[in-house]
Parts: structure tokens; sequence; C-alpha cells
């Protein structure tokens, strides 16, 4: 069956406690660049002002000395315009940097959603050369290597996480390394992004499996004539399953080790109020053993695949603030066996459709929604076909300057590799709300729910999962941040137990 949205099975819950870390640095980046851009901006005006006038006394002193006795009220200036005192005072102000411009909300898609991770439109466009771009990392100068600029950042934090599952509590404390790093060119063409992060846990108390991960991204965007914007991608993502998975390994000590190896294409092309984009990608995974309570290990290397998937968007410009789009996908997976431990043959295919509209007003509302239809069909004739009709919608408001409200609707197909089970239907709604607090202070509170709908001949009942969470981030100075998030998580069970989950965290931000 084909997958174009991976799946990480990484809880919200622990995902969102670094999500909530870097969406309220995020805000803060955003306070800090407006606050730049004003200074800037009366420098400019105080400039101009004193130009004019020296440029004033200059021609008073020179019509002086030449006095013809003709009467001028206007005095030539050498560029042979009318020189005004006032001209600098009566000049437009530079406006404040807007918040729409860099808070777009990268990081939630990548942390907070990665049980169900959203892929990028596919015609999003990148400017040219975006000014606002330094911007976004003016909080930290960063490290000049050749044509790059490297900004790296190092969290460490201490945190405590209670998970309860019926009458089983279980508690632990742990420390956890946090590492991000981003290299962008310099170029006056085309452009090369690098981002990775990494996190690392030890346990000093209590029990519980810990969770380590890295991921490492590359996009190569290609600036070609004809209004023709090209990017080439690549990246790796590794990560361990989590215990409250649909597909865990009952009584394991250590769940699987996953690794994600992934490359794609994409071409978009302007042709006059039409925008048309067509993208390829592919996506290997591969699937270490998991230890049991025993000590055993179970192979699950018959969950190994590849993924191909072919999508197509064409857009129609009504206005730059409202363009109609219509877009089809088609994917194909092939696993390494033929048949899983099971006995079951799970590759197949996938299609989709939507149509939908992106609308741009600015920094008050940008973003995009769609309502579709998608299927996924399977070799082995056992294992149903699963379709749904989707909704899905991406959008950022900002009501009043230093608010930031994020909604994201995602409804995608999960395949399963449970004996006998093809998969279920993923219904995923979060809103995250920034605000900054203070000019050093930003707060943010996360909200979501996520709906785990299993077709009707499956022996699985479906889930609700609820997660909320909350965060401070307090800068210091220009280097260091003081972060602090607390987090809650329910899965609810029509039948069976349900469980619940508390985190609390603190830590330090060191950033160059």
């Amino acid at each position: 069956m084909g997958q174009p949205k991976q799946t990480s099975s990484v809880t919200p819950l622990r995902a969102m406690s670094r999500a909530v870390t870097f969406a309220a640095f995020g805000g803060l980046l955003l306070s800090q660049t407006a606050a730049l851009a004003q200074s800037a901006s009366q420098q400019l005006a105080t400039t101009a002002n004193s130009r004019s006038t020296v440029s004033q006394d200059n021609t008073t002193n020179a019509a002086a000395a030449f006095d013809d006795g003709t009467d001028d009220t206007a005095t030539p200036a050498a560029n042979g315009t009318t020189a005004n005192p006032d001209d600098a005072a009566q000049r437009p102000a530079i406006p404040d940097a807007q918040a729409g411009d860099d808070i777009t909300g990268s990081i939630l898609d990548e942390d907070i959603r990665r049980l169900n991770t959203r892929e990028a439109p596919i015609d999003e466009t990148l400017p040219r050369r975006r000014a606002a771009e330094s911007a976004s990392t003016a909080e930290t100068p960063g490290i000049p290597i050749g044509t790059f600029v490297l900004r790296p950042s190092v969290t460490q934090s201490i945190n405590t996480e209670t998970t309860k599952d019926g009458s089983t509590t279980q508690r632990r404390a742990f420390l956890e390394t946090d590492a991000a790093a981003t290299l962008t060119s310099d170029w006056g063409r085309h452009q090369l992004t690098v981002t990775s992060e990494g996190a690392w846990q030890r346990n000093i108390s209590g029990e519980g499996e810990e969770q380590p991960s890295f991921k490492v991204n590359g996009d190569l965007r290609l600036d070609l004539p004809d209004d023709t914007v090209a990017h080439l991608t690549a990246g790796y993502n590794f990560y361990r399953e989590d215990t409250d998975d649909p597909d865990a390994i009952a009584n394991a000590t250590q769940q699987s080790d996953v690794q994600e190896f992934s490359a794609g294409a994409s071409v978009q092309r302007d042709f006059g109020i039409l925008r048309g984009t067509t993208a390829l990608a592919l996506t290997r995974s591969i699937y270490s053993d998991a230890t049991l309570t025993n000590g055993t290990t179970v192979a699950l290397s018959d969950r190994d695949q590849t993924t191909g998937t072919l999508r197509g968007r064409v857009g129609y410009e009504l206005s730059p603030a409202l363009i109609p789009f219509i877009e089809a996908t088609v994917g194909r997976t092939l696993y390494d066996e033929t048949r899983d431990s099971a006995g079951y043959e799970r590759s197949g295919h996938s299609y989709g459709a939507k149509a939908g509209v992106e609308v741009d007003l600015g920094e008050k509302l940008k973003g995009e929604v769609g309502v579709g239809y998608e299927m996924a069909n399977f070799e082995d004739s056992r294992l149903s076909s699963i379709d749904t009709a989707t909704l899905d919608a991406s959008l950022l408001w900002s009501p009043i300057r230093g608010t930031d409200v994020n909604l994201d609707l995602q409804t995608s197909i999960q395949p399963s590799t449970t004996a006998g089970e093809s998969g279920y239907v993923s219904h995923a709604l979060t809103t995250t709300v920034t605000h900054q607090l203070r000019d050093n202070l930003v707060g943010t509170m996360i909200g979501g729910v996520t709906w785990r709908d299993y077709p009707t001949d499956s022996t699985i009942n479906d889930e609700l999962v609820y997660t909320a969470a909350t965060g401070l981030t307090w800068n210091i100075n220009r280097y260091l941040d003081l972060t602090s998030t607390l987090g809650y998580e329910l899965t609810a069970r029509k039948e069976g137990t349900d469980s619940q989950q508390w985190r609390a965290g603190v830590g330090l931000k060191l950033k160059r």
C-alpha cells in the first residue's frame, strides 16, 4: 500500500514537549526581529533628516556666495530636484517585520504531529532571496563557513514522566539533550538548506523506555528560467517505536529502532495565471529487532519496505491572495519479503485526490484548506481495502501582533502490520497558540485530538487520543534561554483500559 505520509511512533505528548519549547522560541525571535526593524527604521529616518539639513545648509551658503538678486522660493539640489528640509520627515517610515513571514509552523509539522506527519504543499513557493530569512534568526549571528551560515543550538533538560495504563503506574526521571543545527547557503541564486536535530535520553531514576531520535534533511532549491523552481531533497530519520504505538510488540522492554531514508524531486512552473507542480518522493524504511522481557528478540525485518509517491497539482490564481487548486496522488509500496511473518502480502497501492484553495492575506491569515478522497488496497485478498473522505487544513492566523494561532487538520490512512489488520484512518486536529507575554518571555499552549478509526471488520476498537501542553521560554540573553514544559495525554478506548501520561521538564538552551 502506498504511504505518502510517513509515520513515526513517537507519542504526541513526548514530541509536544519539544514543540512548545521551539514554538515559543519562534515567537521570541519574531518579537526581537520586529524590535530590530523598528530600530533600523528610526535610524534611517534620523540619517535622512541629517542629510537633508546638511544639503540645505550647503545650498544656502552657495546661494549667498553667488546671489544674483533673484528671489527663489526653492533651491535646486545637486540631482536637479527641489530640496526641501521637511522632505525627510514626510517620507513613509519603514514598516516593522511582519509576524506571518517567519512563523510557519514547520517545526510543529516535524515534532508535535510526528504520529501523522504532514508533507508540505508541493506548490509551496519559496522566495528567491528572502530578506526575512536572516531576520528569523536575528537572535544569533551564526557561524560563517565559506558561503554558508551555521546556526547550532543545544538544550539540556531534566524531566519527569508518569505513565498509567489501567492499574499499572510507571514513573521515571531522565535527562534529555536536544541538539539542532541549520546550515544555509548565502548564494546570489539557488539555495541549499540543511537542517538536523536529535535527542538523547538517559534515565536517572524509575523505569521507562528511553526515546532517542535523530533526523537530518537537505533541500536544494534551483531557480530556473521561465518562472520555474525545482527542488531536490534528501533526508534520514531515526527513532524508536513507542510502546503505545498500535503496531508495537507486546511485552517488549525495547521496541524496534526505525531508520528512514528519503529522496525527492519537484518542479513548479507558472503559466500566467496557472501554476503547475509535479513531485516524486521515495522512502526506504528499515526495522531492527525488538527485545522481549525474557531477553529474547523478535525479528521485524518483514516490515522493511520501499514506498514511491507521485503527486501533481494545478492551481488557478484568482488573485495573489486566493488560489483554488486540484491535486492527485498515486503511490506504490513494496515490502522486501513477499509475505510477512503471519503470511500476509502487504504490498499494495494508494490513490488520492482533493480540491481546495490557498489563502494568503499577509500576516493576518495564510494557509490552505482541501477536501478529497483517499483509498489504499493490498495484494492479499484477506486484507480489506481502506477508503475515506479527507478534510485537510493548515492555517496560520495572527489576530494581534505578538499572538499566533496555528490550526492543523489532517486525514490520512495509516497501514498496520498486526496479523489480520490492514490499518486505520487517522483524523488529527491540533491547535497551537503562541503569545508574547513580555519582550523576553513567550508562552505557548497546544491542544490536540486524534481519532483512530478502524474498519468495521477489524478486531481492534477505535481510539481517541487527547493531548494538551503548555510551555514558557525566557530569553536570558542573546545566547541563552530558560525553557519549561508541562504536558498531558489521554488515550481512551471503547473496550479495554485507558492510558494516561504526564510529563514536565525544565532546561537551558544554548544557541549560537
